[in-house]
């Protein structure tokens, strides 16, 4: 089905637009809802919906900047339906410039209106993805991707060093410039959700998370990672140490557990870390979660890690000690590694009986990272437990080490055969996702290093796969899609040729000029003279 997300800040809008038509005659499930535009681009990000009806005015982020934010981040799709209280021509103007696929006054909407409205959104949906432009383009970009796997290292420092961590926080936008910082780690228990169908589990683990997460913001401003479809993490922030409302965070977190039970009738278990003054140690933070969490249950939902007096129990399992050969593995498709990797790991855990707790949780670590790490890993997963009865999610089901360790040899077993049967495709994915962002970067100052540091690749692995798919090396690619674009901004938009240098990321019009005349055999100055009728320098 096409999922929808609706976006306002007034709850009986929002109940409004999701009783006023039968979305599913439509084909069309509510996969979320969210009052600001900031919360709508995390779940946009998250949950790929296809269409997003949002509100113009609200607080945070508003209704156009969220849209040019998918615009400028994401690209065509989701389509968007833009609501307002005003009828204002600069409003409706700005919307159009993002192409909305309509403009909709709320004191006027009726299911009639609104429904047609999403039928012509529907219609453009069915011509975008039918257009050779976006079948060629892959469908819609990864950038969901990236932020998972950026989130998945921070909680595991997995990151090769602090430089790369601060190209990824960069080129995702987020802010992480704070001096203090929690983690938490959560499940969402539903006693009838095995009788549900997939999309009704689906709608009803999303709204639960979506409920958690605008209660958690308004406590104290945090993240809030799908990790499953029933585990999320959670890294509150604040300025300072001194400014640290861990108060507010456990009374937010309480709050969470009983709306979400009030509201869908499921209940939260979920641990707290301690606070750490560097993002870099927020994985120290998330691990202390894990552990706490392990004791929680319905009569206690929320356990703090500083209630753990058991030193065994803070005596956890260090995935870090593992997390380059995982991740070579899981992002160069190395299944000889991965093999060897998850062997090292059951050996280890057999040879320690009594380390029960701590092999379920690494093996839920390694699950996550797969669910991560790895394109189309939901499938593939699916495909690996399809004789389990709760598929991949019965490690949480294990009860022995035996249970977790043959759970971890089914998981390394199905992934090597599937990666080696696949790996081609897969590095082939790589590479065209490498390809699309440096496509839609191409004005930016782009390195190997910084590039390679936005895929959690080493640059020498990236180079290496670059040059055997494309048959031409990496800077000379860039090189190639700079100056294709400098020649459209010399003749159609009428730069002058120091402009284009300067924002096509050139040092200096001088070597701009050294550049293009090597790549198209003429100086910029003659390209444009043979290219206009009456020839006319821009220097």
């Amino acid at each position: 089905m096409i999922k929808l997300l609706i976006v306002d800040d007034e709850p009986l809008v929002q109940i409004g637009i999701k009783s006023m038509i039968n979305w599913a005659e439509l084909g069309i499930e509510v996969c979320g809802t969210a009052m600001n535009g900031q919360a709508a681009l995390d779940m946009i990000r998250e949950y790929a919906p296809e269409l997003v009806i949002t509100d113009i005015k609200m607080p945070i982020m508003n209704g156009l900047d969220l849209v040019k934010a998918c615009r400028d981040e994401i690209g065509p799709i989701p389509l968007f339906l833009v609501l307002t209280s005003y009828e204002e021509f600069e409003l409706v103007r700005k919307a159009l410039s993002y192409q909305v696929v309509d403009y909709l006054v709320k004191l006027e909407l009726d299911p009639d209106s609104l429904r047609q409205a999403v039928e012509r959104a529907l219609e453009r949906l069915n011509q975008l993805k039918e257009s050779a432009a976006y079948r060629q383009a892959g469908g819609r970009p990864l950038l969901q991707s990236y932020s998972d796997k950026f989130f998945m290292r921070l909680l595991h420092n997995l990151f090769d060093s602090r430089e790369q961590f601060a190209i990824q926080v960069r080129d995702l936008r987020l802010d992480f410039s704070h001096q203090c910082y929690l983690a938490c780690h959560g499940e969402i228990h539903s006693g009838v959700a095995a009788q549900l169908s997939r999309e009704k589990q689906m709608n009803l683990y999303s709204s639960s998370l979506q409920m958690i997460r605008e209660i958690f913001n308004k406590y104290a401003p945090s993240y809030v990672i799908s990790l499953d479809k029933i585990h999320f993490a959670a890294v509150f922030h604040f300025p300072t140490m001194e400014k640290a409302d861990i108060t507010a965070v456990q009374n937010g977190i309480s709050n969470a557990c009983s709306m979400v039970h009030n509201y869908f009738n499921v209940w939260l278990s979920i641990g707290i870390g301690s606070a750490v003054d560097d993002p870099l140690k927020i994985s120290g933070s998330y691990q202390e979660a894990r552990q706490a969490f392990n004791l929680a249950d319905q009569e206690n939902p929320v356990v703090p890690f500083s209630r753990i007096t058991d030193d065994t129990m803070k005596n956890a399992f260090n995935i870090t000690v593992f997390k380059n050969s995982l991740t070579q593995a899981f992002e160069e498709f190395d299944t000889d590694v991965l093999y060897r990797t998850l062997t090292e790991i059951t050996e280890l855990f057999i040879s320690n009986p009594q380390k029960y707790l701590q092999a379920v949780d690494a093996a839920c670590n390694i699950l996550y990272l797969a669910l991560s790490l790895l394109p189309g890993s939901e499938e593939t997963l699916e495909e690996i437990f399809s004789a389990y009865p709760d598929g991949y999610r019965s490690i949480y089901r294990a009860a022995s080490i035996m249970e977790v360790t043959q759970w971890l040899n089914t998981l390394r077993d199905g992934l090597c055969s599937i990666l080696k049967n696949k790996r081609k495709t897969y590095k082939d994915h790589v590479v065209s996702n490498v390809q699309k962002y440096i496509d839609n970067h191409i004005e930016d100052r782009l390195t190997l290093n910084d590039v390679a540091a936005v895929f959690g690749l080493t640059p020498n692995y990236l180079s290496a796969l670059f040059k055997k798919s494309c048959s031409i090396g990496f800077t000379e690619y860039i090189t190639q899609k700079k100056i294709s674009r400098a020649k459209a901004l010399l003749l159609e938009q009428d730069y002058k040729i120091y402009e284009v240098a300067d924002r096509l990321g050139f040092e200096s019009a001088f070597y701009f000029s050294k550049v293009f005349k090597k790549v198209e055999g003429v100086s910029p100055r003659d390209y444009i003279q043979s290219h206009t009728a009456a020839p006319s320098y821009r220097e």
